[in-house]
């Protein structure tokens, strides 16, 4: 296996960044956080793991995650959220990879948790990732929010990484929330333009293609949860972007 650099966004993830960094020290060689302003003890966790420190304010999803990418003594990246862990699965693969193909970027399965409850429904399984690349060849698309990995080809591994994503209901609405107000930004900075219909037609249209196409409304509560959880992030980012339309006293927070 060719060597490896682990790299890690961080923004107050002292509760999360120590299982991720011990998962990641399991394959890589190397662990870089970014950290965008933590102020609680996530640095001083990530110093004891060994991990390389670099404070860049927040630049977006796809430029913080290719910040670090520089900074690396491997051409092979490994890039994780700091509340994802690489499953013994996916250990197992990586440490089997020859990785002798820069052109092939590698794609794990997240199975996404709310606390302890694994959600399978409405497509939060199988939720394919890529998180390995080499740099050479591959990197985060320069987008804002939701970027990913552009690669040549892709490799799915069909092994797992457990992402811890919300700590129960109310830490996920608090993340739509959150979510919600940079997707707004971003489509605004992308030149999206208001209307008083998209946040409806939008919501309408994320609550069918996840009760219908996706299965929810076969999967229980479960699958309604997500449904419902998808259609209000859809209204609130496109009404928030009606709202910063409407004040252009708003800034981003």
């Amino acid at each position: 296996m060719q060597p490896i650099t682990g790299i890690v966004i961080t923004l107050n993830e002292a509760h999360n960044i120590s299982d991720c960094l011990k998962s990641l020290k399991r394959v890589c060689d190397e662990v870089i956080v970014v950290d965008s302003g933590s102020t609680d003890e996530t640095i001083d966790i990530a110093k004891r793991h060994g991990a390389t420190i670099y404070n860049q304010a927040y630049l977006g999803d796809g430029p913080q995650k290719a910040f670090g990418v520089v900074y690396a003594k491997n051409d092979w990246i490994l890039s994780l959220d700091a509340d994802e862990r690489l499953n013994d699965d996916a250990i197992n693969a990586i440490q089997s990879l020859r990785l002798n193909d820069v052109q092939i970027a590698y794609s794990f399965y997240r199975k996404n948790h709310v606390g302890n409850h694994w959600i399978k429904a409405a497509g939060f399984y199988p939720d394919a990732v890529v998180r390995l690349y080499n740099r050479t060849t591959s990197g985060y698309l320069n987008k804002k929010a939701h970027s990913s990995v552009k690669s040549p080809a892709t490799y799915h591994t069909k092994t797992h990484i457990n992402h811890f994503t919300y700590k129960d209901l109310s830490d996920w609405i608090h993340r739509i929330n959150v979510l919600s107000t940079r997707d707004a930004w971003a489509m605004k900075e992308r030149g999206k333009k208001a209307s008083s219909i998209s946040p409806i037609v939008h919501s309408i249209n994320a609550l069918i293609r996840k009760l219908i196409f996706k299965g929810g409304v076969f999967q229980g509560s479960d699958g309604i949860l997500v449904a419902v959880t998808t259609a209000f992030h859809a209204y609130m980012k496109y009404a928030k972007l009606n709202e910063i339309y409407k004040d252009n006293n708003i800034k981003y927070r």
